[in-house]
């Protein structure tokens, strides 16, 4: 999310709300929202219990445009006031103003760390939210425990006119994307693109350039992004999670990810040196 100041990160809430807060109220994965055929309505109250709901946690995410916004976990099984619905992140992509929804997928991972981080990982004792950061402490034995975060690398892979795409046995039918892999430990960024690429499909590759990164809520990972040029190999899959991979031009693509990932801002990014554009 380009957040362009909109956005301000905070820990510490107002002792009390003069004007209207955001409220991202999740009940597992999914959120609250009010029922609209095409855009959607969050939450925008001066009171939570406007909503006549309860809730299990509550979190203070920082502040959009001035207005705070509260990160809530609803209880288990709860019916949704009327005129609204509990609706999965993927879906009200798009139908949802793009900041508000940057920070709803901020907001779904701190519930979901509050929701498991409950006790010590070291000792079993009940953990103590820090004032002064987002993270836990153990009263016990002094453990941080700070929000999970994943990183992953994905890269666009290119051959003069054509780059490289793979298909994984958990896509949507038809559906190619670029390559991507969970970054191990002690391994460089740069060493985790020329790992997964040659792992997965083969191919060794060079000029491995920054592109940009993402953060993406499904569940909790942090996708950094690359661009790299072919060096040599043919494509040979030895990863039991892609079943084909190719080599595509322009004009003829399959089906590619959403606007929403930041795979398909690297394919565009590709076509737009290539002076085309993808039509969805």
């Amino acid at each position: 999310m380009d957040e362009g100041g909109k956005f301000i990160s905070g820990i510490v809430p107002p002792k009390e709300l003069s004007d209207p807060a955001w409220w991202f109220i999740f009940q597992e994965n999914k959120l609250l929202i009010y029922q609209k055929t095409e855009s959607i309505i969050l939450p925008f109250l001066m009171d939570l219990n406007e909503l006549d709901l309860s809730v299990l946690r509550q979190n203070y995410l920082g502040k959009l445009n001035n207005h705070h916004c509260y990160a809530c976990e609803a209880v288990d099984g709860t019916t949704p006031p009327a005129g609204m619905t509990f609706e999965g992140l993927r879906q009200v992509y798009g139908r949802l103003d793009e900041d508000l929804f940057w920070i709803a997928a901020r907001a779904v991972q701190i519930v979901d760390w509050d929701r498991t981080h409950e006790f010590c990982g070291r000792c079993g004792v009940p953990l103590k939210l820090k004032t002064t950061e987002r993270a836990k402490e153990c009263p016990q034995c002094n453990l941080l425990h700070f929000p999970r975060l994943a990183p992953a690398i994905i890269v666009l892979v290119e051959r003069g006119q054509e780059l490289l795409l793979a298909r994984s046995r958990h896509f949507l039918p038809g559906m190619y994307s670029v390559l991507a892999g969970f970054v191990e430990p002690g391994e460089s960024l740069e060493e985790a693109v020329v790992r997964e690429v040659k792992e997965e499909v083969g191919v060794d590759i060079k000029n491995i350039k920054y592109f940009g990164s993402q953060p993406w809520p499904f569940p909790h990972s942090l996708m950094i992004g690359f661009t790299a040029t072919y060096a040599s190999g043919e494509i040979s899959l030895n990863d039991s999670e892609i079943e084909d991979a190719g080599w595509f031009t322009v004009n003829k693509l399959p089906r590619i990810p959403g606007k929403i990932s930041i795979a398909r801002k690297l394919i565009d990014g590709f076509l737009a040196k290539q002076g085309s554009i993808f039509e969805d």
